[in-house]
Parts: structure tokens; C-alpha cells; sequence
């Protein structure tokens, strides 16, 4: 039987990678750090809450890594213990595992979008992130692009239809996906772009 939520953390045993993750989502998470090949050595903390307000995961560096190199850093990605549909919350870990693995990809795309940034850059953004409804949107339509060009776009896609095309799930919350990511259009628009640039780099190899 599998651990209660957020009690028993584990190292990953999986060779290629080194990050801290509840045991319970253990297969999705490595599903999806098996796309981002470059955070194998990054120290990423997987760690459920109880609660987390107009989201269900979020991406963060952790306060001391503000202080450090970029190559040292440590990051934490938060996940909602819970999720609500139609006034009734439902454990997280009862979604889906397929569009689990796309949230936590669009949470990864967070931070390889961090990874980049300076420390007064990184600062800049999340207070920019916190005041700025405009940034809020730049900011997750990167993550996006992020994840969809690491080739997780069957992942993200389902997820967004799963939100979208739910009966049960609020207005609310439906709108502000719409809002502040890319829509199904978009990212088939992103794959397009990224599988044209793929063929024209082989025609010119051979």
C-alpha cells in the first residue's frame, strides 16, 4: 500500500536523475524529468500542500538558492494535496496520471525557464510575477513553450482538455487557464514550427 500524501519523501534510486519526490507520484515525475535531460543534476524538492490558492503546483527556487550560483541552486515544486471540482475536492493523486505528468512538465518548464536568470533577474521576476497580471502570462505561456519543445505536447494537450472539457470543473478556474496559457491551437501551432525546423535542419545535413 502506498504512503500517505506528503509523510515519506525519497531519493529517486533512478540512475539518470537526483531529485527528492513522494513516493506515490514516483512514476510521473520520473516520466517527466525523463524529458529534461539538462536538470538531471539539478536538486529539485517534489513536496506536497495542503493548499495552494488559484493553483494546483507551483515552481519556485528555494529562499537560499536567491543567495547562490546558478549551477548550485535548489528548487521546489509544490503540489496541491487536493484539487476541487464543481465544490468538491478530490486528492490530487486520483487525477489522471497522464495529466499529472503534464502538470509537473509545465512546472519543470518553470525552471528551465529559471535556470537562465540572474539572481537580480530572478528576484526582478517573481515580484513582477506577483503585481504584474501581464507577466503572469508571459511567465506561463513560457513554461509552456518550454515543455512542448522538450516534446511533452501529448502531455500538456491532455491535460488542458482534461481542464477545459470537464463538465464539473468551474468557470473560474477554466478561464483562467484560457487566460494565462497556451491554448490546444497554440501548441499544435508550437509543434508545427518546431517539427518544420526539425526537418529543414535534416535536409540540410543530408
Amino acid at each position: 500500500m502506498k504512503p500517505i500524501l506528503g509523510i515519506f519523501l525519497i531519493m529517486t534510486l533512478h540512475s539518470a536523475f537526483a531529485q527528492e519526490f513522494p513516493e506515490i507520484i514516483e512514476n510521473e515525475i520520473i516520466t517527466a524529468l525523463d524529458y529534461y535531460p539538462e536538470l538531471k543534476d539539478t536538486h529539485i524538492e517534489f513536496r506536497f500542500k495542503k493548499n495552494i490558492k488559484k493553483s494546483t503546483m507551483q515552481a519556485r527556487p528555494t529562499f537560499g538558492s536567491f543567495f547562490r550560483s546558478r549551477k548550485n541552486r535548489k528548487y521546489v515544486i509544490l503540489i496541491s494535496e487536493t484539487f476541487k471540482i464543481s465544490e468538491k475536492r478530490f486528492l490530487t493523486t486520483e487525477i489522471p496520471s497522464r495529466i499529472l505528468v503534464g502538470w509537473i512538465g509545465h512546472e519543470l518548464g518553470h525552471i528551465v525557464d529559471y535556470q537562465d536568470r540572474s539572481k537580480t533577474n530572478l528576484i526582478w521576476f517573481g515580484l513582477k510575477y506577483l503585481f504584474s497580471d501581464n507577466h503572469i502570462v508571459e511567465a506561463e505561456r513560457a513554461a509552456d513553450t518550454y515543455a512542448v519543445s522538450h516534446g511533452m505536447e501529448s502531455y500538456i494537450l491532455e491535460t488542458k482538455k482534461f481542464i477545459l472539457n470537464h463538465a464539473d470543473i468551474t468557470p473560474t478556474y477554466k478561464s483562467r487557464i484560457q487566460k494565462y496559457y497556451l491554448s490546444p491551437e497554440e501548441i499544435m501551432d508550437l509543434v508545427n514550427d518546431r517539427d518544420k525546423a526539425v526537418e529543414a535542419a535534416t535536409n540540410l545535413v543530408h
